[in-house]
């Protein structure tokens, strides 16, 4: 039977302590948890759910994808993104100075950072190339629409030119309809390719022929990172105002485009092509590893904004259930996404008499070319370019919100004084103008293919390793096989078991809201303290002498000069067998 004491500290607190303070008053907190969860939503749902998920998702194996990609997100995806929900919840840090658990491993909240530094940089380029869109969009007829500007080739063809395939460079088109012609023009390249690689980008032959600088996207990049410093400006009261709206509109423009996209022509061939399964695929490895890695990629695991957001939160706060919450609208978004991108891609293959295969892409390809060349063929086109490009600004608003955040986050807590507390706002300016500077050669009639090459290899098998040093280090470095603990250690999973972390998992749900602690007061469920049980084992366990940091002598939250005290040594037959 659990004592009392055990209770308390299922409940968060320890036997000498009466309560443990809620919030965090040096560093701050989320005006409520709402605000937390639309962030941590809007971290994970980005430009990724809409220009990748849905290509991996047709490429390898259209429905039968679905199976390894859910598969990945029950057994790594929510398992890690808890994991470092509750780490940053319980240590009230950043991806830095969670690292005083093992001080050895503070390598991998380096390695975040990096990972951050490098996605922060490309992200708000592509987010300016967004912003260019949406203004370019503010015409009449789309600029992208027609074969008769003056940057087109002779080799343009236009799906809305039925009267002059190529630009008047070839004779008339045999008889028959538009894509009669399309399909014996081998050479076909649209006008919204042209626009992007010849307008916009004026793309150069070689990755090293940096050429000229592209003073609209350079123009653009900065109304990118003003905006992401405004909405920072406060920290975590500013942003997490923010989020009501850039978290949540994007869910009405993906509904606005999804119901006119299921009205068009071709839209159910669409929408087959990207579900109809092909079971024999799911037997490759390389389906496999693309799951895991949209997983890692969509959900920003050991990227550590998850730390970084989960830091700001009350200590008390359910994290199991934001974290269920948030994995799972996250994933559902980007299966929404794909019925809504598919479509319109139907339609267009309709259109053109093609296979959607033709028309289907991922990237900036998606994004940039091949749906805005969808979108002319709408009645009322600028409009819907306009909701669809204001739609990517908000996902890339809302995931390079949470990039700077953990990167300014990161270097106020490693320096730690009043000082740089009070100059928040400051250090969020340097490292906005750095994160400027650093992204204004992607700007250049190059900077397409760096930009490319930054998105390959910034956050893909990185990723992997870095989560797989943080679970090590965690588990089996600072945590230690509960044997000499007290009865209340038994329900927890031990550190040396694979499947320790799922264990809490399971056992969570039982610990529901309202059990009152010492004070009387009712808590809602601890689960960074049942982690940080598991994990501080060795150092509460007798014997193993006076604790060395500042993690293991006292509560992170505790109030100033209020020590945890350790529980009482357990007899012979209290103790119970070693794993």
């Amino acid at each position: 039977m659990v004592g009392k004491g055990a209770k308390a500290m299922l409940n968060g607190a320890v036997p000498s302590e009466a309560t443990k303070k809620d919030q965090n008053l040096k560093r701050g907190n989320w005006g409520n948890q709402i605000e937390f969860v639309l962030t941590s939503v809007g971290y994970a749902v980005g430009l990724g759910n809409v220009w990748r998920f849905p290509y991996l998702c047709y490429r390898n194996g259209g429905g039968a994808f679905m199976f390894p990609y859910f598969i990945m997100l029950t057994f790594c995806g929510i398992p890690l993104f808890f994991m470092e929900l509750s780490f940053g919840q319980f240590a009230s840090q950043g991806c830095l100075g969670v690292w005083r658990i093992s001080p050895m491993f503070k390598g991998v909240g380096y390695g975040m950072m990096v990972v951050s530094t490098y996605i922060g940089i490309y992200y708000n380029v592509v987010i300016c190339i967004a912003f260019y869109y949406f203004f370019s969009s503010m015409t009449p007829v789309l600029p992208w629409a027609y074969c008769s500007n003056p940057w087109n080739t002779p080799d343009c063809a236009g799906v809305l030119d039925a009267s002059n395939i190529t630009n008047g460079s070839r004779p008339p088109a045999l008889p028959g309809n538009l894509s009669h012609a399309l399909n014996h023009t081998l050479q076909r390249t649209s006008p919204s390719e042209e626009y992007w690689r010849l307008y916009v980008l004026k793309l150069s032959d070689d990755i090293g022929n940096f050429g000229e600088v592209r003073l609209p996207l350079l123009g653009c990049l900065g109304v990118s990172w003003v905006v992401v410093f405004l909405c920072l400006i406060r920290g975590v009261k500013s942003s997490g105002k923010v989020v009501y709206f850039t978290a949540t509109f994007p869910y009405v423009v993906l509904t606005i485009l999804f119901i006119r996209g299921v009205t068009l022509e071709g839209a159910f061939t669409g929408i087959m092509y990207y579900l109809t399964p092909q079971w024999d695929k799911i037997l490759e490895a390389k389906v496999w590893g693309d799951a895991a890695s949209q997983i890692f990629y969509s959900l920003g695991c050991a990227w550590g904004g998850l730390i970084t957001m989960a830091s700001y939160n009350k200590f008390h706060n359910n994290c199991y259930r934001d974290s269920v919450i948030i994995t799972i609208t996250n994933c559902a978004t980007s299966v929404y996404a794909g019925f809504v991108i598919f479509s319109i891609l139907g339609f267009m293959a309709s259109h053109l008499g093609v296979d959607v295969s033709r028309v289907a892409d991922h990237g900036p390809g998606l994004a940039f070319v091949a749906y805005p060349e969808a979108l002319t063929l709408l009645p009322i086109s600028p409009l819907w370019s306009l909701l669809f490009f204001f739609m990517l600004i908000l996902l890339g608003l809302g995931t390079q919100f949470c990039l700077l955040e953990t990167l300014v986050t990161a270097i106020v807590d490693e320096v730690g004084n009043e000082w740089i507390l009070q100059k928040k706002t400051y250090v969020t300016l340097g490292v906005a103008v750095a994160g400027f500077l650093l992204g204004i050669p992607l700007t250049s009639q190059a900077g397409i293919y760096w930009l490319l090459l930054m998105d390959n290899y910034a956050a893909s098998f990185s990723l992997v390793v870095i989560s797989c040093i943080m679970c090590v280090s965690i588990m089996y470095i600072y945590g230690k096989c509960p044997s000499l603990r007290p009865p209340v250690s038994r329900p927890l999973a031990c550190p040396r078991c694979p499947a320790g972390l799922l264990t809490s998992l399971s056992r969570a749900p039982q610990l529901l809201p309202g059990h009152p602690d010492d004070a009387g007061i009712p808590t809602a469920p601890l689960l960074p303290d049942l982690l940080a049980l598991r994990l501080s084992s060795y150092h509460l366990s007798p014997g193993s002498g006076p604790p060395s940091s500042p993690l293991e002598s006292s509560s992170l939250r505790a109030a100033p000069g209020a020590e945890r005290a350790l529980p009482p040594a357990p007899t012979a037959a209290e103790s119970p067998q070693a794993w």
